[in-house]
Formats: structure tokens, C-alpha cells, sequence
């Protein structure tokens, strides 16, 4: 038997999902705890094979309570179960030691095979999250933008030209242009605007 905590600020997911595994033999709800401070309690106390755990909670998330556990040293496994698929959501979560990560849309029986394959170490992924984390791995973090470029962006952004963001910082206009080619392509942009554009959405720029 597989013993379960089940982690969710809303009463009615942990009632539901209470109610779905004490139907089956094969798994004992032993727990509940409705913040990551309450669940790194509970698992502590209890010590159970699996831990379902959801991220956006009150008090303390549920990545912030994935990696307390880690730190603790606890062998239950985590698998995360949210209405959640971004990257913000899905990286820290499995850099933080999850087992897993499954949708709640997730039907029941894949949800009982994930939580059993879970137990036994095995990763577990949605299909949405696992081409997510493939596309993280062929995509790797932009390199980022040097001083430099940085100011010489933040002048373009104001609107200066070429000839005089080089007056401004001293160098020449030909430098000023290689800088900008450096940013585009860091950027993965092909112009002036676009940019400048990225750069405040990435919080590179501030207005």
C-alpha cells in the first residue's frame, strides 16, 4: 500500500482527491496540509511514500516546501499536481526535486499509474510539461547582455542614434554598431525597435 499526504490550499481538491485514492486498495491518504509550511510538517511527521503537491499556495509555495524536504533529507517522493504548465512553474519544481509533474486535468487512472511509478523513483510527466522541458533543453538560456551593450541599448531606448550614443560613451560610431549587433543577436531580434521592445519585457530596461 502506498501511503499519500496530499498538499492543496483548496479544501474541495483535497477532498476530491482524498475521496479518489481511498477508493482504491492499493493507497492510504494518511495526510493533508493546505500551505508548503504546513506540508513540510506533515511529511515529516508522517512520512509518507508520496507526497501530491501543489505550487501556487499561501504562506509557502510548494517549490519553497519541495526543496525544505530535499534539504531535510525526507525520502518521500514528490509529485507535483497544479493547474500550472509555465516555464516559472515547471523548472523550479523539478530543479527542486520533484519527482514529478502532472496537470489536474489529469484522468484517474493515469493519475493512480503516475503516483505508483512516482513511489518506485520513477519520473513522471505530463506530455504538456515534458515537450516544455525538452524545448528548455534545445533552447538554453541566452547568453546575457554585457554593460555595455546595456548602455548603449538604454540610449537607443531613449532615442538617441548611433553617432550619439558614441559621443555619450566615448567610442566610436562603428563600435556603437557592433554593440547593437551583439544585443540583436542575444536578443533574437533583427532591428532597433524590436530590441528595445524585448529588453523592457525581460526587465533588461526600466522605463
Amino acid at each position: 500500500m502506498i501511503r499519500l499526504v496530499i498538499v492543496d490550499d483548496h479544501p474541495v481538491v483535497r477532498d476530491g482527491l482524498r475521496g479518489m485514492f481511498s477508493s482504491d486498495r492499493g493507497f492510504e491518504v494518511v495526510g493533508e496540509a493546505a500551505n508548503g509550511d504546513e506540508a513540510v510538517t506533515v511529511v515529516e511527521a508522517l512520512r509518507p511514500d508520496v507526497v501530491l503537491m501543489d505550487l501556487r499556495m499561501p504562506v509557502v509555495d510548494g517549490v519553497t516546501a519541495i526543496n525544505r524536504l530535499r534539504d531535510k533529507g525526507n525520502p518521500a517522493r514528490v509529485l507535483v499536481l497544479t493547474t500550472y504548465d509555465t516555464d516559472r512553474d515547471v523548472l523550479p519544481a523539478i530543479k527542486a526535486g520533484a519527482t514529478g509533474y502532472l496537470l489536474k486535468d489529469t484522468p484517474r487512472d493515469e493519475l493512480f499509474r503516475a503516483v505508483r511509478s512516482a513511489a518506485r523513483g520513477e519520473a513522471v510527466l505530463s506530455p504538456a510539461v515534458a515537450t516544455k522541458l525538452v524545448g528548455q533543453v534545445r533552447t538554453p538560456d541566452a547568453e546575457p547582455l554585457s554593460q555595455r551593450e546595456l548602455e548603449v541599448l538604454g540610449l537607443v531606448a531613449r532615442g538617441s542614434t548611433n553617432r550619439e550614443a558614441a559621443a555619450r560613451l566615448f567610442i566610436s560610431e562603428a563600435t556603437v554598431k557592433t554593440h547593437l549587433l551583439h544585443v540583436y543577436a542575444k536578443l533574437g531580434v533583427k532591428d532597433r525597435a524590436a530590441a528595445v521592445a524585448v529588453a523592457y519585457e525581460r526587465g533588461l530596461l526600466r522605463s
